[in-house]
């Protein structure tokens, strides 16, 4: 029940008499869209979950179970075109386009084969136009709920991990895909493996801690909408994750996070004192936990590995021009090396290596999205991709950025670790892709308009007898 001052109801309604209390109750109305959010938390889940049903549950459906939430896509974008909640906007449109001559390109002109082309397609046919989908069914509450959800559960996915680095990979806790006791771990320093948590290759660990770093950071800078304790357990978590999981990739994205903070402090300086004390609670938890036996390993193995990939890489800098601007501009350069409608869309993912060249592990064409993007579909198809992806990260990075000064830090916070991964994350792996789409939508959706609600006005007299009033949307 929320109560509103005498001075607001008056302003909106005349009518009330003011010398009487008036309380707002709202009132629940069905939501028409319900089915399709619980197709889109149903997409989450499965992208959470999936690696766990493909290892410890259902390991003899570790295959099919690959692409299990691509019917849920495709399912939720032609309900919500049938019920005109799939904007036709110039990204949906010449994506879907894009991914329908992929697919003739590839038959007429590159690998030829039916099933390597559909699968390519529907990372921009199934998948992409799903971030507006979500955009335009969320609400805010929608995607508050979602965040409350992921820093529940960091905590246990934390505890997972940590089971994970101290267990052989011969344990139960580090099968690989399809129940493999040779374990799913990936080489990490000192004799340690990376962690893949719950998903099926490690990637997974640090893009979900990364997608929780966000919400933590965010929650800090409104502590009243997260239980406190929860939140506690929670950094402490994504804290115990960083060198748990030995990735440089976790570390970046917390970094970002962090940076993306400091802006937000910078256009709002009344939120300084909350980020420093939390920043104090920081470093004295950093301070006790690197005391411990517990957590000095880890910590040791993850500075060996990030001294000596840093090292072999050409130190932080080349780190960055490789990983970053070396993938982006290469990828141009050798551009007109490429055919002109390029090897054949899908040939860059790994289920397209294993269905041409039998062999997973290899990257038939580039490492690199962009690279792969040029490589799949040619100059023209390829930089299509590329310019749709980069202009809807500068439309909502900006939209985001305008909405700091009113103070509303959500879709801000979330682009820390989506501008990124949606303009060059790897769409070809299925874990990297999901978190870009459920990334992108949930900004767009943070980026709308609340839903007005209805609300119940109730009059109490002096005999504390409650009449109803009036009805009203807000």
């Amino acid at each position: 029940m929320k109560q509103f001052s005498s001075s607001v109801i008056s302003g909106v309604y005349n009518s009330l008499d003011l010398t009487k209390t008036h309380v707002l109750e709202p009132v629940k109305e069905k939501d028409v869209n319900l089915i399709l959010k619980r197709g889109i938390w149903a997409y989450f889940l499965l992208l959470i979950f999936e690696g766990a049903l493909r290892k410890w549950v259902l390991p003899g459906l570790a295959t099919p179970l690959l692409v299990v939430r691509d019917p849920i896509a495709l399912w939720l974008v032609l309900l919500a075109w049938k019920r005109n909640l799939l904007p036709a906007n110039l990204y949906v449109t010449v994506i879907m386009i894009v991914g329908a001559l992929g697919v003739i390109t590839a038959l007429a002109f590159g690998h030829g084969n039916i099933a390597v082309a559909i699968y390519g397609a529907r990372i921009l046919m199934f998948h992409f136009p799903l971030i507006f989908v979500i955009g335009r069914v969320f609400d805010r509450d929608d995607v508050i709920q979602i965040g409350k959800f992921t820093v529940w559960l960091t905590i246990p996915m934390a505890i997972l991990i940590a089971m994970q680095f101290y267990s052989p990979q011969s344990a139960w806790v580090n099968r690989g895909i399809g129940g493999d006791a040779k374990g799913g771990g990936f080489d990490g320093a000192m004799g340690f493996f990376r962690p893949p948590a719950t998903f099926s290759f490690t990637n997974g660990t640090a893009l979900f801690f990364g997608f929780a770093s966000a919400y933590i950071f965010y929650f800090w800078l409104t502590p009243k909408s997260m239980n406190r304790i929860i939140l506690i357990g929670a950094t402490l978590g994504l804290l115990m994750a960083i060198p748990l999981s030995i990735s440089r990739s976790l570390l970046s994205l917390v970094l970002a996070c962090i940076l993306f903070t400091l802006i937000a402090m910078s256009r709002n300086p009344k939120y300084i004192g909350k980020i420093i004390m939390a920043a104090v609670v920081l470093a004295i938890s950093i301070g006790v936990l690197s005391q411990t036996k517990f957590a000095a390993t880890p910590i040791a193995v993850f500075t060996d590995r990030f001294t000596n990939a840093n090292e072999t890489e050409g130190g932080v800098s080349g780190v960055f021009v490789d990983r970053f601007l070396g993938g982006m501009v290469g990828a141009i350069i050798e551009s007109a090396e490429k055919p002109f409608f390029g090897y054949g869309i899908g040939m860059g993912t790994s289920v397209g290596s294993m269905l041409i060249a039998g062999d997973h592990t290899v990257y038939l064409i580039s490492e690199g999205e962009w690279g792969r993007l040029i490589g799949e579909m040619g100059i023209i198809m390829g930089f299509a991709v590329i310019i749709i992806r980069v202009i809807f990260v500068i439309n909502i990075g900006w939209d985001s950025f305008k909405r700091v000064s009113q103070n509303d830090f959500l879709p801000w916070m979330i682009c820390s670790i989506g501008i990124l991964a949606i303009m060059q994350g790897q769409w070809a792996q299925p874990t990297s892709l999901g978190f870009d789409i459920i990334l992108g939508g949930l900004i767009v959706a943070a980026l709308r308009k609340p839903n007005r609600k209805l609300w119940l006005v109730k009059t109490f007299d002096e005999g504390d007898n409650a009449q109803p009033n009036a009805r009203i949307h807000n």
